[in-house]
């Protein structure tokens, strides 16, 4: 007979202690979410991958649409409820927080991967500025504006590999109908709001709409400027040799690297002879059944003008190997100096890059070590 009341006393404490530590709470879940994608998290094309992303942003898009419609309404009697429906009622922002930090965290790792350490830091710092933003007061005060504004973002990354994904290619018309496909869940929210419960639509203008607009006017300013990694492409290894040989499927390349620069793809202090031809060798995560053109652009760098394009070079890539695809450039036409290659998609965009300094030195007896890739 004393079980429901002890049931109900430590619901109550359960709830006075989740009130009066809802900021560590809510950030431990974030941290929760961080650690179990990084666990989870698969192949960028996994149909796992796929369909747990996707489930998260549909049990976030429902949590916030009833907080939406419950505004201004009396707070629910939690006693009276089923005890899933209270669970679900007293934790659900701390869930929304955890699928947040799922998200947001593998989103982080594929766009971190798909592009240089310079433009994906880029993309990260502007993450963790959410991250953070997300837990300030003055952004908590912005009530549902900025959790549905950062929904949008989470939409737009979703989409953002999922179709490239899908069509096997990356491009202008790819990465737009991404952007397009990841507003149609808020669109579509919207116009049934206007035309179903049309009370709620100016509210629904300025906590979703608004806020939609300006995640994607952002997402693609940065698109502009070409600071959204190309996801999902990634290169996961690129090197300077002196020369890439390929039997029978194999790669074999040959380098004079010294043991104690284990930092470096092979030879990135090229000594170069009359006659040696520069190869850069990289391995390019595509997912399956992707078919598409990658461009591999040759730098130097002039003293006033800074880095100068000398050379850019096709490659056609088609994905699928766990291993990732491999491809490799070649160069006979250069000078000393400082030299950066650049792989990156048609639409400009960086998927990575090697610097290497080159120096020309006298005729003479050297020795290599082949090295298989």
């Amino acid at each position: 007979m004393n079980s429901p009341t002890v049931n109900q006393t430590y619901i109550q404490r359960m709830h006075k202690y989740f009130t009066e530590n809802e900021q560590r709470l809510t950030i431990a879940f974030f941290v929760l979410g961080f650690l179990l994608d990084m666990v989870m998290l698969d192949r960028i094309d996994s149909l796992s991958t796929i369909g747990q992303q996707g489930a998260f942003l549909i049990v976030i898009m429902a949590g916030l649409c009833q907080m939406f419609f419950e505004q201004n309404q009396p707070e629910p009697n939690l006693q009276q409820m089923f005890i899933f429906k209270r669970w679900f009622y007293e934790y659900r922002i701390a869930t929304i927080h955890l699928l947040y930090g799922a998200l947001l965290n593998g989103y982080t790792l594929f766009f971190f991967k798909s592009s240089s350490l310079v433009v994906s830091f880029i993309f990260m710092t502007a993450m963790v500025a959410l991250l953070i933003a997300n837990e300030s007061h003055r952004f908590k005060r912005s009530g549902l504006s900025f959790k549905f504004g950062l929904l949008t973002l989470c939409l737009l990354c979703y989409f953002a590999y999922l179709v490239p994904v899908m069509a096997g290619s990356i491009s202008v018309i790819v990465f737009l109908l991404s952007m397009l496909l990841g507003c149609v869940p808020l669109v579509y929210l919207g116009w049934w709001i206007q035309s179903y419960r049309p009370l709620y639509f100016e509210r629904a203008k300025s906590q979703i709409l608004i806020p939609m607009s300006v995640v994607v006017l952002a997402f693609l300013t940065l698109y502009v400027f070409k600071l959204i990694p190309p996801v999902p492409l990634s290169v996961e290894y690129i090197g300077v040799y002196h020369s890439v040989e390929k039997t029978a499927g194999d790669y074999t390349v040959s380098h004079q690297r010294p043991w104690w620069r284990f930092w470096h793809n092979g030879d990135q202090n090229f000594m170069a002879q009359r006659g040696d031809k520069i190869h850069v060798f990289f391995r390019l995560f595509s997912p399956t059944r992707f078919s598409d053109e990658v461009s591999m652009r040759w730098y130097w760098k002039d003293n006033s003008q800074g880095w100068v394009l000398q050379d850019s070079i096709p490659i056609r890539i088609v994905g699928g190997r766990d291993q990732g695809f491999r491809g490799f450039g070649v160069k006979s036409n250069y000078q000393p100096g400082d030299w950066k290659v650049q792989i990156e998609t048609t639409d400009g965009r960086e998927i990575g890059r090697v610097y290497f300094e080159l120096e020309l030195i006298p005729e003479g007896p050297r020795s290599f070590e082949r090295e298989a890739m």
